[in-house]
């Protein structure tokens, strides 16, 4: 890989923005219920390796994106 790869070696260190919020929504509405599932448990796991590191920064960066795909899955059980 070259140096202007775009790949993160790094947690996203800032909040979620309108934009993140917005992002997530749209990728979660063209996922499987499976891959919500999964992805949930995936942010769930990484927010609770973060929990107290840095200021709740990481941890409410990846709770928020949990939630995002959550709801979405709600929204789908509610028809």
């Amino acid at each position: 890989m070259d140096a202007s790869s775009t790949l993160h070696t790094e947690p996203m260190a800032r909040h979620a923005t309108a934009n993140d919020f917005a992002n997530w929504t749209a990728q979660a509405q063209c996922m499987t219920d499976a891959e919500l599932i999964y992805a949930a448990k995936d942010c769930r796991a990484v927010e609770s390796l973060w929990r107290g590191v840095d200021g709740g920064i990481v941890e409410g960066f990846y709770s928020d994106q949990a939630a995002t795909y959550a709801m979405e899955l709600h929204r789908r059980r509610q028809r």
